[in-house]
């Protein structure tokens, strides 16, 4: 049995408590990622951070001082074994507070280990975007590639999403139901990023 920290990091725009599509879809995969891992004998232990309830600064440093509170995000995402970007879509691109986030963990690229690693090693990272129109493939394909270049590794089809009809006001929270095909991906994504996970927390990569 492997014991797995999920921590969820949702870039909504809007403060808490204000309802949040966002929250909904990384919830219903934080939810299948403790199906699978209990299926499969481990345990999944999740906290979700509103990032926007939070005073995190402009800058690339782990910490930019003078009240600002990346670094206890910082910390959580050191003591979770996978991290969950969900952001909404806005324009067709990820949300600033995901993009602040992203600019925020480029400080890692510089922190190692005991053994010489660059800190993030052995972390699983995934990804949840919802939005009307499109943006969805493109904003995982900017999070996949930064979250990849600081130290996290990502599973095979590590993306759920879902996307609206175009020039429509619909939101994810809005649905009576999940639509079967997001339902299926999220599942996948929550089995892939589990397995990842349990196998590098049991054998890291080499230093």
């Amino acid at each position: 049995m492997t014991d797995l920290s999920v921590l969820v990091l949702n870039c909504t725009l809007k403060p808490s408590p204000a309802p949040s599509s966002s929250d909904k879809l990384s919830g219903q995969l934080v939810d299948a990622m403790k199906d699978v891992a209990q299926q499969a004998g481990h345990t999944v232990a999740a906290e979700t951070v509103r990032v926007v309830d939070h005073d995190v600064h402009p800058g690339v440093e782990a910490d930019m001082g003078d009240g600002d509170q990346w670094p206890q995000i910082r910390s959580k995402i050191l003591a979770a074994d996978v991290l969950v970007l969900a952001t909404p879509t806005w324009m067709g691109q990820q949300s600033s507070v995901c993009q602040r986030v992203l600019e925020r963990l480029d400080a890692e690229v510089a922190e190692t280990d005991e053994a010489g690693r660059p800190i993030l090693y052995g972390k699983v990272a995934a990804v949840t975007v919802v939005g009307n129109e499109d943006g969805a493939h493109h904003i995982s394909a900017v999070a996949f590639q930064c979250l990849n270049d600081v130290g996290f590794t990502i599973a095979a089809q590590a993306a759920t999403y879902w996307n609206g009809e175009a020039m429509n006001s619909t939101d994810y929270n809005d649905l009576d139901e999940t639509p079967e095909a997001v339902a299926s991906t999220t599942k996948g994504v929550a089995t892939n990023t589990v397995h990842l996970a349990a196998a590098l927390a049991a054998s890291n990569y080499p230093a």
